[in-house]
């Protein structure tokens, strides 16, 4: 759609309200301001959404593999082979035995319940998740098999630090004579880890690899089992193909799971929660829209007269359309692009925004033992903002149609009729 000068000339005119007009330089300003509070927030809670999800990603990958492999019966006895059948499938990147089983953790006439994981000390000092997360101690203890590693909050809540002792209660005990008896052994306590999950960091247990295997009673006489494996593959986005592969190539009854599949449920909630947001704050766009029908109304109201005059002047239909189409089209682009430089600042800085609101306020936003993470990690996607951008502009436009239509149909005869 091209305009003449005049008519830009005359839409610029129109949103420059005389003081006679404050009224609806108001409702201007308000559908701007609408509009950029609409936009900002769609885009701060679409980066958040990304942050989140990428942490939550990196984290739960960091801790298990891309892809986890179980047996058909209790463990893989002998493993071996089904590692050297893997490591040459395409897309394979790694394959690391894994241990992992249910213990209650005693200490200080205190009891909780906990996961315990355990992978060869080679494989666990690569992974940077448990090489930074370390928050006392040493990971390198476990290389020599001198004591456990337990999640800070599980150590927190049993009064535990380093150099102290705790208990390991299993069920995986034996029968004697006088029943069955749970397996209980005391391991010291090496280091302390924080993974920044309270519900991993609130029952985590890192035993050494061999450790594991005697109290689990997974030694046998073919050598030592394992529960599962985990597959690191060259690229995360392969990894529900390499599963697919994998499970075409093992025997019936095993069990393979993607990283996404074995935490569905979390990530299911996310993209619903998502969804249900970027809908609701679509919504404040669409309000603040109609407040530029409404800012419109009143201007082709008041300026009635200026159109007849221009209508019987020569000027068309199509030329007070868009005379009007643009003062409305302005009021969504300067609303449109202000939100947006509102919203990449707010999604740059959320984190400081969250440490100043937690500093007046005195106490934290996100508490880590109600919320999943204890920080707001943001990503902006660049294709997500231009989709913003697109949708803002054209509900914007859209909104200028009824109004400028208006304008076009006033009869010039009956607006000047008592001049």
């Amino acid at each position: 759609m091209i305009f003449s000068p005049v008519e830009r000339m005359l839409a610029w005119r129109y949103l420059r309200a005389r003081r006679r007009e404050g009224f609806i330089a108001i409702t201007t300003w308000f559908a701007i301001i609408g509009i950029a509070l609409g936009v900002a927030t769609l885009i701060l809670v679409t980066s958040l959404m990304n942050g989140i999800r990428e942490e939550m990603t990196s984290r739960f990958i960091g801790i298990d593999g891309h892809v986890t492999i179980y047996s058909p019966y209790r463990a893989f006895n002998p493993y071996e082979p089904v590692v050297d059948q893997l490591s040459s499938m395409a897309g394979v990147k790694s394959i690391t035995p894994h241990i992992e089983g249910q213990v209650m953790a005693s200490a200080n006439g205190r009891a909780l319940g906990a996961q315990v994981t355990a992978i060869p000390y080679e494989a666990l000092s690569k992974r940077d998740l448990f090489a930074n997360g370390i928050q006392e101690g040493s990971l390198s203890a476990l290389e020599n098999n001198e004591g456990i590693v337990l999640g800070a909050r599980l150590a927190e809540n049993l009064g535990l630090s380093v150099g102290d002792t705790v208990s390991l209660i299993s069920p995986q005990g034996r029968s004697t004579i006088a029943g069955f008896i749970p397996r209980m052994k005391t391991y010291p306590i090496v280091a302390t880890i924080k993974l920044g999950m309270h519900a991993i960091d609130g029952g985590l247990i890192i035993m050494p690899f061999e450790e594991a295997q005697v109290y689990f009673m997974l030694n046998t006489a073919d050598g030592g089992a394992v529960s599962n494996l985990e597959v690191m593959v060259d690229h995360v986005d392969q990894a529900s193909a390499v599963a697919d592969k994998i499970r075409t190539t093992l025997p019936a009854g095993a069990r393979v799971y993607d990283w996404q599949q074995s935490n569905a449920s979390v990530f299911a909630a996310l993209k619903v929660q998502r969804n249900v947001m970027v809908i609701i704050l679509a919504l404040i766009i669409l309000v603040a829209a109609f407040n530029i029908i409404s800012s419109l109304v009143m201007l082709v109201k008041d300026k009635s007269h200026d159109v007849a005059i221009l209508r019987t002047m020569g000027s068309s239909r199509a030329s007070v359309m868009k005379i009007f189409m643009l003062a409305g089209s302005l009021i969504g682009v300067v609303g449109t692009f202000g939100g947006v430089i509102l919203g990449l600042i707010l999604a740059a800085n959320l984190e400081a925004i969250q440490r100043g609101v937690e500093a007046i306020i005195g106490q934290k936003i996100l508490v880590e033992d109600i919320y999943f993470l204890s920080s707001l990690p943001t990503k902006t996607d660049p294709v997500e903002v231009v989709i913003i951008i697109l949708l803002s502009l054209m509900l914007s436009f859209m909104a200028t149609i009824y109004p400028a239509r208006r304008a076009a149909s006033l009869d010039p005869v009956e607006a000047l009729r008592y001049e």
